[in-house]
């Protein structure tokens, strides 16, 4: 019996159930499905891990990608246990030395607390139980706490356990849980008389622990809001508060380890500033260490603490796994991505070792090098709908989904000269506009995409402009206001290529299509002419003077996909059938509800301490249904503004 229960109102169709069965019959192993935008790629992984009994990483280019792998697997498999792993940082600015400018710049963050919990969540899923499936972006191959003191460090406790309570507590501490009886964040503890109430990071639930004597008597998950008892318990294990653990004999190990390497460093540095600078850094690290356990930068330290040798691999997500089945999303840019992580980070770690700012073992605090993280790619599916030539020459099988569900097909291609072919998009637009359609125009530059989207502007064409430096919010905005008819055409640079679904779109206009380049060789622009794939009225045009090896590839591969699907159409009878997809999450509704959430009447609040509460709590309330429906956006504007009102009652209780 399989460990994964799949939850769906379709059965596999097009070329799915080849598909499934195929990737099915070759587990474990090496394998490639390539599957055309539209083909329900991530149906059919899910219908492979229904038939498999071990967890499941699934990698994702990027936090957008991964937020709705894990919304899709949250409803394919609501029986199991589902996860989120990204970067839990809002802003990340890392530690820099620019020499030529004699510029340090520390690091700087932004932890978001919701993200910092999903991750703990995830491991402590994986060491309790197999039904996992964890959806994790690329920066999990960064260095995390070694495993095995995680798991090691977990602690059981069960109805009639005979345990004092200051040892508890103790146990706690030494788990980097924090006693704080104010805010009760997620990593806290409170103590109230016989009771004790903990903030799992992995619970949305509190767990209340009630000890009479020396002996626990109850056990119970309680609602953070209202303190209803939800469930009683038998048992429970306790997971550490954070990844970054250890024993005090290790910290103690790690010190004396610190010291010797220092000792060792310090005569093969000869300007005498740099010497004073690192010697300086290192003493106040230790101290830090030697007080509180902790210092800025102390993950410069790990292999120190992980007892590791210098230039071995760190531990990392991968290391909480024991078998299991990878899958690659998107590998055609997930591949380049986990090859080139190691080098951008190594060569700011250089400038930083040479000038004082680090010792050399800060080198092995680092992402994995791509042969360490092939290591992993025992039983792995790289997904994509133009794979690398890596995932082509290492898949022992590949499968081809060609055929939609949907009956849809490859959208026809046209070409028009460049010649005249500002007025031939502009009409093209129109009509695809009195057909209640969208239009969707690439073009090479961020400067063309704005004058571009300018002068369409002046034609009356209600357009709007979208590259790298819209920020997310602003572009899921953009997106949503294009699939609502607010804007009939969107101008764009790569961005219109992965990841976008948007069956309003009938139109891709692709701008110098002839300029053979990154942004026009066979891989993109088969991607670009994926975005017209869900509509049954769609098409691409080529905007060229001449037809180039690139374009040549990608309309020759496009053809044969499409006259495949033609003949699947008429073999079954199947009428192409038009993708609907309600409109969701948008932008703009996270911005009422943040408006709506901030109606304070300020000349009648402001100075009135219990309405100011009662506001207070209420975007506390909607900050953590935002957060429930991983809506972070919503959640740190509303944590900023109860901080705003937080500082305001303080301010008038204090006058008071």
């Amino acid at each position: 019996m399989s460990l994964f229960k799949l939850h769906t109102p379709f059965k596999p169709a097009g070329s799915q159930p080849d598909a499934i069965k195929e990737l099915s019959e070759n587990r474990p192993g090496k394998s490639t499905l390539m599957g055309v935008t539209g083909s329900g790629k991530t149906f059919t992984i899910a219908n492979v891990i229904a038939k498999q009994n071990k967890p499941v990483l699934i990698l994702s280019p990027n936090k957008t990608l991964a937020a709705q792998l894990y919304e899709e697997f949250s409803q394919f498999f609501p029986e199991n246990k589902v996860c989120y792993f990204v970067s839990y940082y809002d802003y990340y600015q890392p530690e820099s030395y620019l020499p030529a400018q004699d510029i340090y710049i520390p690091k700087e963050t932004k932890v978001n607390v919701e993200v910092e919990r999903l991750r703990v969540e995830a491991t402590a899923s994986l060491v309790n139980r197999k039904d996992t499936i964890v959806i994790a972006s690329i920066s999990c191959i960064y260095s995390l706490g070694n495993p095995y003191e995680y798991k090691n460090l977990a602690f059981p406790l069960f109805i009639g356990q005979n345990i004092k309570r200051a040892d508890l507590l103790k146990q706690l501490i030494f788990i980097q849980y924090l006693r704080n009886d104010i805010e009760k964040n997620y990593g806290t503890f409170q103590v109230f008389g016989n009771a004790i109430e903990i903030n799992l990071p992995y619970q949305k639930e509190k767990l209340r622990i009630e000890i009479y004597g020396d002996t626990i008597q109850n056990l119970q998950w309680v609602n953070k809001h209202n303190n209803d008892v939800i469930k009683e318990l038998d048992n429970v294990l306790i997971f550490p508060a954070k990844h970054f653990v250890t024993t005090e004999e290790k910290k103690k190990a790690a010190i004396e380890s610190i010291k010797t390497e220092l000792d060792q460093y310090l005569p093969n540095v000869k300007n005498e500033i740099y010497k004073d600078r690192i010697y300086k850094r290192v003493m106040h690290d230790l101290e830090m260490i030697e007080q509180t356990g902790y210092c800025s930068g102390i993950e410069n330290y790990s292999v120190h603490f992980d007892g590791r040798k210098f230039g071995e691999a760190p531990f990392c997500l991968f290391d909480f796994f024991e078998d299991f089945l990878l899958v690659i999303d998107e590998s055609h840019i997930a591949i380049p991505q986990l090859k080139g992580m190691y080098e951008g980070d190594k060569s700011r770690k250089e400038s930083l070792i040479e000038f004082g700012f680090r010792l050399p073992s800060s080198r092995d605090n680092r992402p994995l090098k791509f042969n360490e993280i092939e290591k992993y790619f025992k039983d792995v599916i790289f997904v994509s709908a133009t794979p690398g030539d890596y995932e082509t020459k290492l898949s022992k099988h590949s499968v081809e989904q060609v055929i939609r569900p949907t009956g849809l097909l490859d959208p026809k291609i046209e070409m028009q000269p460049r010649e005249n072919q500002i007025n031939n998009l502009i009409k093209q637009i129109n009509e695809t506009s009195k057909k209640g359609f969208r239009t969707l125009v690439t073009v090479l530059t961020k400067k063309m995409a704005q004058e571009l989207a300018y002068f369409l502007e002046e034609k009356q064409i209600k357009v709007c402009y979208l590259h790298s430096d819209i920020k997310t919010p602003q572009r899921t905005e953009l997106l949503q206001k294009l699939r609502l008819g607010v804007f009939d055409c969107l101008v764009g640079v790569n961005l219109l290529r992965e990841g976008l679904d948007l069956p309003e779109v009938a139109l891709v206009a692709i701008m110098d299509a002839d300029v053979e380049s990154f942004l026009r060789d066979k891989r993109s622009l088969i991607q670009t002419i994926g975005r017209a794939a869900r509509n049954t009225e769609s098409k691409v045009i080529f905007y060229t003077d001449k037809i180039t090896k690139s374009m040549k590839a990608a309309i020759d591969e496009t053809n044969r996909r499409r006259e495949l699907q033609e003949k699947h159409n008429k073999k079954f009878g199947i009428v192409p059938k038009t993708v609907k997809r309600e409109v969701v999450k948008s932008i703009v509704n996270i911005q009422k509800a943040i408006a709506e959430a901030s109606k304070m009447k300020k000349s009648k609040m402001e100075r009135d301490p219990e309405k100011i509460l009662l506001n207070i709590n209420q975007l506390e309330k909607n900050m953590q249904e935002a957060v429930d429906n991983l809506n972070f956006e919503l959640a740190i504007e509303l944590r900023n503004q109860i901080a705003d009102w937080n500082e305001q009652y303080n301010k008038v209780t204090h006058q008071s």
